[in-house]
């Protein structure tokens, strides 16, 4: 299989269905001529001219508004938001329009629209670019959001979203971009609502998603050189969300520790911690454990956001309180 970088994935992956399908535009600001502030849709302008690679003015709300018209007329927009925070300005458009337009219409209208970019911190980007959004707009029923992890699943989960019917949140990992993996050719479709085991364990289950999967594998390899075998599931999906392979997993491993960048309150980990209570409460020998990000905005200091974000000792330090091998 050829080995690509995660942005190379998702180019590849916009690039295949723009080159099957007509339908498929994309849009955002700087990603024509400059190629995307993270060279994601460098090289699409050349290949698909500037009526199918449209570079729009500074006004999120505007163009993701005009997104959501096309995909209703029967076109497939992909969406760059430059950040993922700057969603903010477009958020009455994404939850008001795009996510309700198909349940108001009893199901006569689509909008088969994808809305990417990067999400999370880790590249230094302070606090009004730093924001992990995945709870956000995963709580709102008729959005799917995905954060793949490999390059693979990145390529696999984009050509899912292109051709789903529904809007879709794409949230990629910023400092994931240049990492390298391999990844299937031809025709290689990642379906959305499964999770996936990176690792096979016994003695306990480390649940993540988006970069921090990546963390979790460090964590278990360390892990395993203490005698401690920890199975690594990737959430991937995270609406539809995959609740049999995690319950399935806990009543294996009977102990659990779920992480995430965003903050612990209203998150992705409360409601995986709920979950596993809710289905598998006999079966667990502890209590769930979460490793969230520091309550507090983003810090620019690299230091300062290192020591903001979760990292492998800390994961590393709940898997064996949740073993009971220290305090």
């Amino acid at each position: 299989m050829p080995v690509m970088t995660y942005r190379e994935a998702i180019r590849s992956a916009m690039a295949d269905e723009m080159t099957r399908d007509d339908s498929v535009i994309v849009m955002g600001e700087d990603i024509g001529v400059y190629g995307g502030t993270h060279l994601v849709t460098d090289g699409l302008i050349d290949k698909f001219g500037p009526k199918r690679v449209i570079d729009t003015p500074i006004a999120e709300g505007g163009f993701t508004g005009a997104a959501i018209g096309m995909a209703m007329t029967g076109m497939r927009p992909i969406v760059e938001m430059m950040t993922w925070n700057f969603s903010f300005q477009a958020a009455d458009q994404i939850i008001q329009n795009a996510a309700k337009v198909r349940y108001f219409s009893g199901g006569q209208v689509t909008v088969p629209l994808v809305i990417r970019g990067p999400n999370g911190g880790g590249v230094q980007l302070s606090a009004q670019h730093t924001h992990s959004l995945e709870g956000f707009y995963g709580h709102f029923p008729g959005l799917k959001v995905v954060s793949p992890v490999t390059p693979a699943d990145a390529k696999g989960m984009m050509l899912a979203s292109i051709r789903d019917n529904n809007p879709v949140i794409f949230l990629e990992a910023g400092a994931l971009y240049g990492t390298k993996g391999e990844v299937p050719d031809g025709d290689f479709v990642v379906p959305f609502g499964k999770a996936r085991i990176a690792r096979e364990g016994t003695d306990i289950t480390l649940i993540a998603y988006g970069r921090q999967v990546n963390m979790l594998l460090n964590v278990a390899e360390k892990l395993a050189g203490e005698g401690i075998s920890a199975e690594v599931i990737d959430l991937r999906s995270i609406r539809p969300f995959d609740e049999e392979t995690i319950v399935t997993s806990v009543r294996k491993t009977h102990r659990a520790v779920v992480v995430q960048e965003q903050w612990r309150w209203f998150s992705v980990a409360s409601e995986v911690a709920a979950i596993i209570q809710e289905q598998a409460f006999d079966d667990l020998d502890a209590p769930v454990l979460r490793v969230s990000g520091a309550e507090v905005p983003a810090p620019y200091a690299r230091n300062l956001e290192l020591a903001a974000f979760p990292n492998e000792d800390q994961i590393a330090a709940a898997a064996r309180r949740a073993l009971y091998l220290e305090k």
